[in-house]
C-alpha cells in the first residue's frame, strides 16, 4: 500500500483524486486528506506516509524537507506547475520532487483573456450597476482589441494559447521569453521595447530569482499610459507596492491579478469574517480599476482531472515503476532535454 498525505485540500481536490483512483481501480493507493497547509509546524502530520501531495502555497523549505524525510516520506508530489515554493537545491540528493507541468494551458489562458476583457469593457462594473437597477452607460467606454498591441511575457504552453486567442481578436503580438520559440505572427523583443509599445501586458512565466519583481517601478515607468496588466502566473513577478503607486498616479488603466505575492496565507481561504492586515492588498482591492481573483485561473473540470491523473501517474512512476519521469524537478537539470542521466535513471 502506498500511503500519501494530501495538504491544503479543497473539496474539488478530493473529488477529482478519489474519482481518478476509483475509475482506475488503484486500491493500492491511500490518501489522507488534510485542510492545513504544509509547513514546518504541520510537517509532522505526514509521519508514516510514503509521499506528500502539496500545492503552490505550501512551504517546502530545508526545514520542511528535513522533517518529512525524518518522518519517512520518500517523495514530494506537487499538484501544480510552479515550484518556486520548494528549495530545489536543498532537495537534490535528499528527496525526489515531482510536479504537474501542464494541466490545462487553455484554462489559464482563457481566464487571463476573460480578465483583460472584463477590465477593458468594465463588465464587472456593469454587472454590479444593473443589480441596483442603474442602467446608465456612463463610465463604461472601453477600447477595441482589434489592431491593439499585446505584450506576452513567457511563451510556453499557456503563453502560446494566450497568443492564439489574441491573434483571433486581430491583435498585434509582441513577446519576450528567455528561450524564444518560432511562432507565426509573433515578434520577439527585449523587455524594454515590450513595455514601451504594448497596450496590454500579460504574464505567463514561472517565478525565478532572476525575474522576481520584473514588473517594478522602472518597468512601469517605461509603459504606455493607460496600459492594462494581467498576471495569472506568480504574484512575485510584480512589485505590488510599485503597482499600487502606478495606479494611484493614473499611470496604468487597469490591473487584473489572479495571483498576489503575499497570497500564501490569504488565497483559497474564506476571510470574510476577518480583518485584513495586508494594507497593500486592501488598497488594491479598493481601486476601481483593479480586478483580483483568488488564484482561480487553473480551476476547470479538465484541469482538475489532468492534475489528478498526472500526480497519481507520478506516484506510480516513483513507487512502482522505479522509472525516470519528465515531471521530476531536478536542481542540476533545469529541463529534461539536458538530463545528465539521459532519462534512463532517476536524478539521484
Amino acid at each position: 500500500m502506498i500511503n500519501l498525505t494530501f495538504f491544503d485540500t479543497k473539496e474539488y481536490d478530493r473529488v477529482s483524486f478519489d474519482t481518478y483512483l476509483k475509475d482506475h481501480n488503484l486500491t493500492n493507493i491511500s490518501i489522507k486528506y488534510l485542510e492545513t497547509k504544509l509547513n514546518a509546524d504541520t510537517a509532522s502530520l505526514a509521519k508514516g506516509s510514503d509521499g506528500v501531495i502539496a500545492f503552490v502555497n505550501d512551504t517546502i523549505d530545508n526545514v520542511v524537507i528535513d522533517k518529512v524525510i525524518e518522518f519517512g516520506v520518500k517523495a514530494i508530489f506537487l499538484r501544480c506547475a510552479g515550484y518556486n515554493n520548494v528549495d530545489i537545491k536543498y532537495a537534490f540528493s535528499r528527496i525526489h520532487v515531482y510536479r504537474v507541468p501542464a494541466y490545462s494551458p487553455y484554462a489559464v489562458a482563457e481566464f487571463a483573456f476573460a480578465m483583460l476583457q472584463t477590465s477593458n469593457r468594465r463588465i464587472h462594473k456593469a454587472y454590479n450597476r444593473i443589480k441596483d437597477y442603474n442602467f446608465s452607460l456612463v463610465g463604461f467606454t472601453g477600447s477595441d482589441l482589434h489592431s491593439k498591441t499585446v505584450g506576452v511575457i513567457g511563451t510556453g504552453k499557456i503563453g502560446k494559447v494566450f497568443i492564439d486567442i489574441a491573434k483571433g481578436f486581430g491583435m498585434k503580438v509582441l513577446a519576450y521569453d528567455k528561450y524564444p520559440s518560432n511562432i507565426d505572427g509573433v515578434n520577439y523583443v527585449e523587455l524594454d521595447e515590450l513595455f514601451s509599445k504594448s497596450d496590454y501586458i500579460s504574464l505567463h512565466c514561472p517565478l525565478t530569482e532572476e525575474n522576481y519583481h520584473m514588473i517594478n517601478k522602472s518597468a512601469l515607468d517605461k509603459m504606455k499610459k493607460n496600459v492594462i496588466i494581467v498576471n495569472t502566473s506568480r504574484g512575485g513577478l510584480i512589485d505590488a507596492q510599485a503597482l499600487l503607486d502606478a495606479i494611484k498616479s493614473r499611470k496604468i488603466s487597469g490591473a487584473c491579478l489572479d495571483v498576489y505575492e503575499e497570497e500564501s496565507d490569504i488565497f483559497f481561504v474564506d476571510k470574510s469574517n476577518h480583518i485584513m492586515d495586508d494594507n497593500i492588498l486592501l488598497q488594491l482591492i479598493a481601486m476601481p480599476n483593479v480586478i483580483i481573483t483568488s488564484h482561480q485561473a487553473f480551476l476547470t473540470n479538465e484541469a482538475l482531472d489532468n492534475i489528478a491523473e498526472t500526480t497519481i501517474n507520478n506516484v506510480v512512476s516513483f513507487f512502482e515503476n522505479n522509472s525516470i519521469s519528465e515531471n521530476e524537478v531536478c536542481y542540476h537539470c533545469p529541463n529534461m532535454a539536458n538530463c545528465k542521466k539521459n532519462r534512463k535513471e532517476k536524478c539521484f
